[in-house]
């Protein structure tokens, strides 16, 4: 395979690596890896024979150095990187590479004058592109896992949950009582939020993506799609928009 036609996006994000193979433009295989697992990294790489890398990174220093020492030439994203989609943010420093990347994905792929992500992670959150005057923002609200710790972090008795699956609205103990305000509470404020998107924006799309996001029924309709890649997508777009 010719290595001048591939390139590898490596989304360094707060549970793992996740891995975009690009070929001529197209997304061919998504890989995760931990973040102590370089080495079979390095070796699947290698064996592609790709030298060209675009990476994100919300990971600490060290640990993101030791992703780029694998890629010395790579091309590191930043908001200060050159991007496909104009930021219209009070303070871009501190935005998150996760919600630039779906962003620049949402300029370049989506028809409609305003596009919504729905990421669903570490923390649920909602971005708005509009196609002409570029990222607006979002919300930024815990995840699944956030709530289940603060519940068990701000409290003397309540046990440490990890559940995601999907729950009756009526808990009949604390443990069925605490799923269900975590994961019907995150449903609920997920489909409310998207009524008020349609309610305040005309012309609008949403993609919905993240890690948990398989774990939530987002009732689909004509203007919802789902694309667990976005981010990955979006980063590769960053690229091709630099390259």
């Amino acid at each position: 395979m010719n290595a001048e036609n591939q390139v590898l996006a490596i989304d360094a994000g707060n549970t793992s690596l996740k891995v975009g193979h690009f070929v001529k433009g197209q997304l061919s295989e998504v890989r995760r890896f931990s973040i102590n697992s370089l080495d079979d990294l390095c070796t699947w790489s290698s064996d592609l024979g790709t030298t060209k890398t675009v990476i994100s990174s919300v990971l600490s220093e060290k640990d993101t150095e030791a992703i780029s020492s694998l890629f010395p030439s790579s091309m590191f994203v930043s908001s200060q990187t050159a991007l496909p989609v104009q930021l219209r943010y009070g303070s871009e420093e501190t935005l998150g590479i996760d919600r630039i990347c779906n962003a620049c994905f949402m300029a370049m792929n989506s028809q409609t004058l305003n596009t919504v992500t729905i990421d669903i992670g570490t923390c649920v959150k909602f971005d708005l592109v509009h196609k002409n005057d570029g990222y607006l923002g979002g919300s930024i609200a815990p995840g699944v896992a956030l709530r289940y710790k603060s519940l068990n972090d701000y409290t003397g008795n309540l046990p440490l949950l990890s559940n995601k699956s999907p729950t009756p609205l009526v808990g009949n103990d604390t443990n069925s009582s605490i799923q269900s305000g975590v994961i019907n509470g995150i449903q609920a404020e997920i489909q409310q939020m998207i009524e008020l998107y349609r309610e305040q924006f005309e012309d609008l799309t949403f993609f919905v993506t993240g890690g948990d996001a398989s774990f939530f029924e987002i009732h689909s309709k004509n203007d919802i799609f789902a694309d667990e890649n976005l981010t990955v997508k979006g980063l590769f777009e960053i690229y091709r928009h630099n390259a």
